[in-house]
């Protein structure tokens, strides 16, 4: 720790910084532009939300992606027969690292927040955009979906809202996000606004107290996130995967060419 109270470490490609003197973490996807989320920073960020885990101290923590865009989204070539069954149940780990760090959780969003970035944006507590930010779920547009926003979503902003969401793939600006509630607010400086949050709301409280509180506000939710996570993972793993035009679809955007469907 030094002597302004920060503490510095990147692996995997992010970065994990203390503030606040331990506080308030922020944890950064640090590869732009693109910050792509691969195999290693789904295990880092994972890493992170376990060590959160048992830092008594520990009272918000702030997740966001270093340059102009939060993220792109997970990586697509990990998507791939051969790779897709590590990657996916990696990606779910990381969610389920999180919920067990019980831990008032933020995000900044700057750019494009697409994909999976979207999904690890939109499971945190509070969502803070800046005005240029755009949100999306595109991979049915790849001819997959998105497990964890299918599971999410509907919590975050209705059924029907989600299914828009997911099942057009369209993007959403940060007007329009933040009017059907994927948003919770809009701010030049997104980073700045989140931390203001947790430095109003947060440092004033009992770090024990917050834990328990965020266990006590999503208990019922957690235990139907839990099942319906395996339940849309098996889909994704042992039925999507088996079809040909998920391979066409992933293997098209990789070769920058239209996909041609089978619908089968």
């Amino acid at each position: 720790m030094s002597e302004t109270g920060n503490e510095v470490a990147t692996a995997g490609g992010v970065r994990v910084e203390a503030l606040e003197y331990g506080a308030i973490w922020r944890v950064a996807l640090a590869t732009p532009k693109a910050n792509i989320l691969d195999g290693e920073k789904m295990e880092a960020i994972a890493a992170a939300f376990e060590r959160a885990r048992e830092e008594r101290g520990l009272k918000a923590v702030l997740i966001e992606g270093e340059g102009p865009h939060f993220s792109f989204g997970a990586s697509v070539p990990e998507h791939l027969p051969g790779k897709f069954e590590k990657m996916i149940p990696t990606f779910h780990t990381m969610f389920h690292r999180m919920l067990d760090a019980s831990v008032p959780i933020l995000a900044a969003v700057r750019g494009q927040c697409l994909g999976g970035g979207l999904e690890l944006a939109s499971f945190c507590h509070r969502v803070f955009a800046a005005p240029d930010a755009k949100l999306g779920q595109p991979e049915i547009v790849l001819g997959v979906f998105a497990p964890i926003a299918s599971v999410i979503l509907p919590e975050r902003m209705g059924r029907a809202r989600a299914e828009d969401v997911c099942l057009s793939g369209r993007i959403l600006g940060a007007e329009e996000a933040h009017a059907v509630g994927l948003v919770d607010e809009i701010a030049d400086d997104p980073s700045e606004a989140a931390l203001g949050y947790a430095r109003r709301h947060f440092l004033p409280r009992s770090a024990a107290s917050l834990r328990l509180a965020v266990r006590a506000s999503r208990v019922d939710w957690t235990e139907r996130l839990r099942a319906a996570v395996g339940e849309a993972e098996r889909l994704y793993v042992d039925e999507l995967m088996a079809t040909e035009d998920a391979v066409e679809g992933l293997t098209a955007f990789q070769e920058k060419r239209d996909p041609v469907w089978k619908n089968a």
